[in-house]
């Protein structure tokens, strides 16, 4: 009875098993150099028209009247002087938002935060580049013609891997922000979404900060290099990394993917490698190790390794990992 209740528990563990994250099944993605921005409803004037009622815009209509009559205006004059200011203040937005330049300084300020961000990371492999099979003669051409980089026709494009587009609105408050969203789809068929609203000159800053985290980060299932072998990171059943409160159940867990919980050298490997590099980071908290035990990072003295035992109530997180040459082929586990 106890083995038919375990090959359950296997079988709906395997069955809520994460899938490998849609970015991690591109080892690169390299986009198109021009990244197209439509703009998109003006939400200054949109909540300006719209965000209040007509009351209250006849009320504010009258009090600035009143205002202009004590100022000194002739009753006659004051409905022209505020028809001759509002639309002094249409001009001034239409001059600010008129042209072409949005969408140019988008592109540029979020390729310079993207590589901003790079340079403060250092990441082994960069994930995300941009493609550019024009020559630099050709280039030149281009921008001394004033026009956009990049045209789909002209040449090959065998190496792109990636298209990116964006929209950009101006925000309600009317305070100078804009509310950026930018799309990537990649030659997988995969889609990934982001938004930032901010000044026009460093709202990408945080966008390309999301890009840079959705596709460096550590996905599961992932592999790396550890003495000489192939280590292969699975993640916790079900989730990214997996918390519990009894080393045994994490170990259980584990088997029950074929797997088994990291030894306390490859957990120091994994966290020295980082985030970006395809590791994790273990330097805080509790984390699982097998014969009910836990590697405790922040309590070296006189050893990391301790008992669980010597923990009331614990969270301890753990994740799962195997050798990627003789893996099972059956599962086996029991509570």
């Amino acid at each position: 009875m106890m083995r038919n209740v375990s090959l359950i528990f296997c079988g709906a563990v395997l069955g809520g098993q994460a899938l490998a994250d849609p970015s991690h099944s591109a080892a690169h993605v390299a986009l198109w150099p021009t990244i197209p921005f439509v703009r998109g409803q003006d939400l200054c004037q949109y909540q300006d028209a719209y965000g209040r009622t007509r009351a209250q815009q006849a009320s504010d209509m009258v009090r600035l009247l009143g205002d202009l009559i004590r100022a000194g205006a002739e009753p006659k004059q004051a409905p022209e002087l505020l028809q001759t200011l509002d639309s002094l203040i249409d001009q001034g937005r239409q001059r600010a938002t008129g042209g072409f330049g949005m969408d140019v300084l988008l592109e540029g300020s979020f390729k310079a935060a993207l590589d901003r961000v790079y340079e403060l990371h250092h990441p082994q492999v960069r994930k995300v580049s941009f493609f550019n099979p024009t020559a630099l003669s050709e280039l030149v051409r281009v921008l001394r013609a004033q026009q956009r980089q990049g045209s789909l026709e002209a040449k090959p494009i065998e190496g792109l891997t990636g298209m990116a587009w964006g929209t950009y609105s101006f925000s309600p408050g009317c305070k100078g922000d804009v509310l950026v969203t930018l799309h990537l789809e990649t030659q997988t068929g995969h889609s990934f979404n982001y938004q930032a609203r901010g000044i026009p000159e460093s709202v990408m800053g945080q966008i390309a900060y999301q890009v840079f985290s959705q596709f460096q980060k550590t996905h599961f299932p992932s592999q790396v290099t550890y003495q000489g072998k192939t280590l292969e990171l699975l993640g916790a059943p079900g989730n990214v990394l997996g918390t519990t409160n009894s080393p045994r159940k994490a170990q259980f867990a584990c088997e029950c993917i074929q797997a088994r919980l990291p030894t306390v050298g490859e957990y120091i490997y994994l966290n020295e490698l980082g985030d970006w590099n395809g590791g994790v980071r273990s330097d805080k908290g509790l984390w699982a190790l097998s014969q009910e035990r836990v590697m405790a990072p922040e309590m070296p003295n006189p050893s990391m390794v301790r008992s669980i035992k010597e923990f009331q109530s614990p969270e301890i997180r753990y994740f799962c990992v195997r050798h990627a040459i003789g893996k099972k082929t059956a599962t086996q586990c029991s509570p």
